[in-house]
């Protein structure tokens, strides 16, 4: 069955996805990149080879999306976690998912005027951009530097950034743990405890949680950690700059910097939070 790690993109996908496969992917809980491969991402081209679709219409995979996890769960008989940043729901009334090919969720979801200049960074957007793309109710992302080969394959409709959050918290199909990205970040060990404990609950593994694991993968996987990995080796994820096709974006920018109080200026805080003041309310952000 299918776990899903989701999130709109820039929330904290990534990090979590490094705390997971370090704890549950590793005998010591050290943490390495090859380890994120065990976390695949969905939708992604491979895994509709064998359907008959139109890479050229961007929507096209959707009509595949529960027959691919079919195929998916026929394949895996254990457990198999995977990344998405597609909304829970229907398009052009295919379901994303449902409760035969899924057996829970994690989503992340991030204070927006962080999401904000996280965006900025890694889609290299100026700030009226930026906006643009994080309101847009038929926003959708796809592998764009591969777009000769695989067109569409990759697509992934994300909608807007208060659509996807509410798109999975209001759901009723499957058992999912909302996660706050602040409080993974102030609260680590706390956080990522209860994270095993609701997978384990959820996949009925009787393991008691393994406390030592849990601290060597907190240290191993801390922001300074990935940062100083993705300067030494690069990161998979991190995306070629518009501007110098040798050059790519830093994945690991700011980190616990990044913080819209120091970030945005008075006139963009003000906009940003007038387009989405009743999910700070509802978030307590």
């Amino acid at each position: 069955m299918i776990f899903w790690i989701a999130s709109y993109p820039k929330s904290g996908n990534t990090w979590l996805r490094a705390l997971i496969s370090s704890y549950y992917y590793s005998n010591d809980g050290v943490f390495n990149q090859n380890l994120l491969k065990k976390i695949d991402q969905f939708p992604t081209k491979k895994y509709f080879n064998e359907f008959d679709y139109n890479k050229k219409v961007a929507t096209d995979t959707c009509k595949f999306w529960i027959k691919a996890q079919e195929k998916i769960n026929a394949n895996f008989k254990e457990l198999k976690f995977f990344k998405t940043h597609n909304i829970f729901g229907k398009l052009n009334n295919y379901d994303f998912t449902d409760r035969q090919n899924s057996i829970g969720c994690l989503y992340v979801v991030r204070d927006p005027r962080n999401v904000f200049t996280s965006l900025k960074n890694h889609y290299q957007l100026n700030d009226d951009q930026a906006i643009k793309w994080m309101t847009n109710d038929k926003n959708f992302i796809y592998y764009f530097q591969k777009f000769e080969e695989n067109g569409f394959s990759d697509f992934q409709f994300i909608s807007s950034w208060n659509v996807h959050y509410k798109s999975w918290k209001i759901q009723k199909k499957i058992p999912i743990k909302f996660i706050k990205y602040e409080d993974l970040q102030n609260q680590t060990y706390f956080v990522f405890k209860e994270v095993v404990e609701f997978i384990n609950e959820i996949t009925k593994n009787r393991e008691k949680v393994n406390v030592e694991k849990i601290k060597i993968v907190l240290k191993t996987t801390s922001f300074e950690k990935l940062k100083k990995d993705e300067i030494d080796h690069g990161f998979s994820e991190a995306v070629t700059s518009k501007e110098d096709k040798n050059k790519k974006i830093p994945f690991f920018n700011l980190g616990p910097k990044n913080d819209w109080r120091e970030n945005i200026s008075d006139d963009l805080k003000v906009k940003l939070e007038s387009i989405f003041e009743k999910d700070l309310k509802e978030l307590s952000y």
